[in-house]
């Protein structure tokens, strides 16, 4: 009998113990929360290289916003360890009762001078590098390019040493190394002019030209994109930026300037025709030939550019003859009309002549 009663209290004690032991997080508890931090940590490192991130710059005005980036990444940790640090300390270290100027001392200092001289450094870092992403009146650039917000593409104007303007459309080249100054401006809402890894973004205002200083660093392909909602068709308003070296990027904008070859193979000699012919010309110019519209993009050269219908689809015949067979199934909203009317010989055609657009 003594015997059994040793052993309830034994059990009893035991179940007590394990009641009390249930706040005490096991290692695996405590591992997991780890690991999801790790994971989300990973996860964000991941997307900081590539030709669309502010965190790998390819620009001096994207290096000076990674900077600000990073320091106020700094700043921010500051003020949330210092929270964290003034919390253990009132809960874990000193948890019993506080004299009140002492507790005054703490909220004040930690909670409200120590983050206002954090943020107001940071705020101070932040506007002494605004002049060198903004060009001041006057200041010599390099190069002047114009781009212009249309529904859902970029209208490029390029101004040569002799005074001429060189029409582009949904892409942009610049030389390594020298100054390009950019006027942004639009013909229907506000659209955002954005190049992450070349520099900060600017609006493109209907009535208003804003203006923008990019410098490039480093040669390669980066992504552009508008970064203002604009309508049904905005994330399909893209576009691809080259760097190129200095020699390269003056024999690109020499051939740019001047007029569509003529086509050389009877595929290509047909798809002028069927151009020609049906209506294409009144919205679009090819330099060297009748067609002058000025409603949609500049095709004299469209068979060099590195993608179609604003970065949309890869440069190609099969995307010629799928976009102009089914635009707007491709970007909803858009005025240029669906072409598949005209039948798959005729669309092939077309992609020949235009892909021939070098």
């Amino acid at each position: 009998m003594a015997n059994f009663s040793v052993l309830q209290l034994s059990i009893s004690v035991n179940r007590q113990k394990g009641r009390n032991m249930d706040w005490i997080p096991t290692a695996r508890s405590t591992h997991l929360p780890l690991r999801i931090c790790l994971i989300v940590l990973l996860l964000s490192l991941s997307g900081c290289a590539g030709s669309q991130s502010i965190l790998d710059p390819a620009g001096i005005q994207a290096e000076r916003i990674a900077s600000l980036f990073w320091w106020m990444f700094g700043g921010g940790m500051l003020i949330w360890i210092g929270v964290v640090a003034l919390a253990g300390y009132v809960i874990k270290v000193r948890p019993g009762k506080h004299q009140p100027v002492k507790s005054q001392w703490l909220i004040i200092g930690g909670g409200v001078v120590f983050p206002a001289l954090v943020l107001t450094a940071l705020l101070i870092f932040g506007l002494s590098i605004m002049p060198e992403t903004r060009p001041g009146e006057g200041e010599r650039t390099d190069i002047r390019i114009s781009v212009a917000g249309e529904q859902w593409w970029w209208r490029v104007h390029y101004q040569t040493d002799n005074g001429e303007s060189v029409e582009l459309a949904n892409e942009i080249r610049l030389p390594v190394g020298r100054t390009a100054l950019f006027e942004l401006t639009s013909t229907n809402v506000i659209h955002s002019f954005w190049i992450p890894a070349l520099g900060g973004k600017v609006d493109m205002i209907p009535g208003r030209t804003n203006r923008l200083l990019l410098e490039p660093t480093r040669t390669g392909t980066f992504q552009g994109a508008c970064a203002e909602y604009c309508g049904t068709s905005h994330a399909f308003m893209r576009f691809r930026v080259q760097v190129m070296e200095q020699q390269a990027f003056d024999q690109w904008l020499a051939a740019q300037a001047q007029p569509a070859h003529t086509p050389t193979t009877p595929e290509a000699r047909e798809g002028r025709r069927v151009f020609m012919s049906n209506g294409c010309a009144s919205c679009h110019t090819i330099r060297g030939t009748a067609a002058d519209g000025q409603r949609g993009p500049d095709l004299t050269h469209v068979g060099s550019r590195l993608s179609l219908a604003a970065g949309t689809l890869p440069m190609a015949p099969e995307s010629f003859t799928h976009w102009i067979g089914h635009t707007r199934d491709i970007k909803p909203g858009v005025v240029m009309p669906r072409f598949e009317v005209l039948g798959q010989e005729k669309l092939e055609a077309l992609a020949a002549y235009l892909t021939s657009l070098e």
